[in-house]
Order: C-alpha cells, then sequence, then structure tokens
C-alpha cells in the first residue's frame, strides 16, 4: 500500500482481535477525528467540477512552477469531406460546441496564461469561438494527414477508405498500425517526425510554468496521451477513436512528471438537449 507520504509499505492485513485492541488504545475523540478525517480525503468534487472545472494544480501542490496543460480537440468539421483541405472548417455544429466550451470555461476556470492552437483554421476557429485570443500557431500542434494515410493504405495494400462511423472505426488502427510500422510510402509525414514534433511541443509546454490551453485535433492528443502514459501503438488508435469533438484533456506536470489529470471530459455538453452534440466526427 501507499501511505500519505507517497511511499509503498507493506500490507499486513489485522485481525478482528488486533483491531479491537488497538481501538480500545485510541481516545473516543481522537478516533472520531480520524473518521472525520477520513470523510474529507475521501470527498470527490461535486458534479460540476468535472473534467477541466477544478482548481488549478498549482494551487493544489501549493507550487506556482508547476504546469498544468488543458488540450482541446477543436469543433466538429466538415464530416462529408474527402481531403484535407475540404475537411478544414468547423460545421455549424462545431463552432457551437465552441462557444458552449467557452462559455463553460468563463463560469468556471476561465484563467490561461497562454492559448496555442496549430495552424489549421479548424483549431484556430475553435480557440476564437470559445473567446479566447490565441498567443502563438505552432504547427508542431497540426493534425495527421488522415486522408494522404488512408490514400497510401488503399493505393499499396487494398484496403479501401471507410464509408461509415463502423467502417472508420476499424480502418483508423490499420492507418496508424501500417504507418507507426513504416509501410507506406509517398505520404507527407513519417509516423516518427509526427510523434517528435508532437512530444516536442508538448515538453516545451510543461517546462512553462502555468496554465498553458492547447486547441488541436484528435490525433494530436492521442500522442499526446501514448507520451503521457506509454501507451503501445495499438492502445494510441483506441484512445483516438474516443476523443470527441471539443472535448477537454487535463495534463498536469508536477514531480518531474507528466500525468493524466482528465480524459474527454465534455461538462459542456452534459445537458440532455445536447446529447446531438456528443460527436466524434
Amino acid at each position: 500500500m501507499v501511505n500519505h507520504d507517497g511511499d509503498f509499505q507493506s500490507l499486513t492485513i489485522p485481525t478482528p482481535a488486533r483491531i479491537f485492541a488497538a481501538s480500545r488504545r485510541v481516545p473516543v475523540s481522537d478516533r472520531r477525528h480520524r473518521a472525520a478525517e477520513n470523510i474529507f480525503r475521501l470527498r470527490t468534487f461535486p458534479p460540476e467540477a468535472r473534467g477541466a472545472n477544478v482548481p488549478p494544480i498549482h494551487e493544489q501542490q501549493g507550487n506556482s512552477d508547476v504546469a498544468e496543460i488543458i488540450l482541446v480537440r477543436h469543433g466538429q468539421a466538415n464530416a462529408q469531406a474527402t481531403d484535407e483541405a475540404s475537411y478544414d472548417r468547423l460545421s455549424d455544429l462545431g463552432r457551437q460546441q465552441a462557444g458552449w466550451l467557452g462559455a463553460h470555461m468563463r463560469d468556471t476556470n476561465p484563467h490561461f496564461d497562454r492559448v496555442l492552437t496549430g495552424t489549421l483554421s479548424r483549431q484556430a476557429d475553435t480557440a476564437r469561438g470559445m473567446g479566447y485570443d490565441i498567443t502563438a500557431q505552432d504547427p508542431r500542434l497540426n493534425e495527421l494527414s488522415y486522408f494522404a494515410l488512408a490514400h497510401a493504405l488503399e493505393e499499396q495494400h487494398g484496403i479501401p477508405a471507410p464509408r461509415d462511423a463502423t467502417e472508420f472505426a476499424t480502418h483508423l488502427p490499420q492507418v496508424i498500425d501500417h504507418w507507426t510500422r513504416d509501410r507506406l510510402e509517398g505520404i507527407p509525414e513519417r509516423f516518427d517526425t509526427f510523434a517528435a514534433r508532437i512530444t516536442e511541443a508538448l515538453d516545451e509546454a510543461c517546462h512553462t510554468p502555468g496554465r498553458t490551453l492547447i486547441v488541436t485535433s484528435g490525433g494530436v492528443i492521442g500522442m499526446a496521451l501514448r507520451h503521457t502514459l506509454g501507451l503501445e501503438n495499438g492502445g494510441m488508435a483506441k484512445v483516438m477513436l474516443q476523443i470527441m469533438n471539443s472535448s477537454v484533456h487535463r495534463l498536469e506536470y508536477v514531480h518531474d512528471m507528466l500525468m493524466l489529470g482528465a480524459f474527454n471530459a465534455t461538462p459542456h455538453l452534459d445537458r440532455p438537449d445536447r446529447a446531438h452534440a456528443r460527436t466524434f466526427v
């Protein structure tokens, strides 16, 4: 087991006799105090504090030198697109998702020390739709070239592009598998290059104290979680399939470690009348 200082201790299972004997040696008032402390430790944040809406990590740790990184996937883009250029624009629903998320953040924990996006229109338009001024646009935060990868997969390995969401759920892991094993030729970017640029951008954010908002894309977030959690490439593909439009993901860099604080939170879409807005593509 782990004690309150974070140290590992061996686990001893007490017998009922030992528990009773130990309790007799502790005054009643102390036992009540300890019980109250245990209840406090078990207390969780209320429903409205889910996802990104928790105290900044530097307030929790009492240290202003730690970094908190909030990753947001862009709102829904042009789901009918068949190439990168036509996909790179928000749908009407995507703009609405961005507005709802911005309103939620303004009502909860709106301050960021910097706001970063890639250079793609859907990323920048989501950040602006949330009501934030962009500090910098960094091409390292751009999405992988899915349509080019899918075309290469079909042309070189005979695996056709998906026609619907069900086929996409099977197709994306196949794309990632061939890409990571360097089995696709004539593509815009090798997997190792994609991984390196995102890891580099993330490491820079980790060593920049304060709160950073990064509005980016699902593949970038999937790679960030792969880096954070040490996922295999197959696990990364499964994570990418679950990342919803306008979802919030929180990373915390503290004690020289990057840790996951929240994944795929959509508190701005929790209302029943917004169920239609919980989209993946």
